[in-house]
């Protein structure tokens, strides 16, 4: 499973309608609305969280993942250790916040945090990016 760094995972692109990913995945396993209005939508065997954002139209622009077969540049990323995975990935820098057991690792160019727990990784998290007219950089065309 490859994570598409600013663009999405697998086959979803950020910018995707819910109807789009259901095309593609069929209906989420679970589906509720944020304390903000935005539609998120579990898919239990791809182990995602999906977040569709209700202030964009309901596009998606965020996914959480915690699948063992995440990839991120050829890496596979979940159970590993935190310091060899960031260690290996071209990203310099990065912005850790203690979550008391977990830590996450930001890497703000990519939008991307590796959540860890006893230094091994648990999750990811992907958003989609903000360009420089403080926009969605968004993909998906339809």
């Amino acid at each position: 499973m490859i994570i598409n760094l600013k663009n999405g995972i697998d086959q979803l692109l950020f910018g995707m309608k819910q109807h789009h990913v259901e095309a593609i995945y069929g209906k989420p396993d679970k589906q509720f609305n944020d304390e903000d209005g935005n539609v998120i939508c579990l898919y239990n065997s791809q182990k995602w969280s999906l977040t569709f954002y209700e202030e964009e139209g309901f596009l998606l622009g965020y996914i959480i993942c915690s699948h063992s077969e995440a990839t991120i540049l050829d890496q596979k990323i979940i159970g590993k250790n935190i310091e060899a995975i960031k260690s290996v990935l071209p990203f310099k820098s990065w912005t850790k916040e203690d979550f008391d057991t977990t830590e996450n690792h930001f890497n703000e160019s990519n939008w991307l945090i590796l959540q860890s727990e006893y230094n091994d990784i648990i999750r990811l998290e992907i958003g989609a990016i903000i360009n420089d007219k403080d926009e969605f950089d968004w993909k998906y065309e339809s």
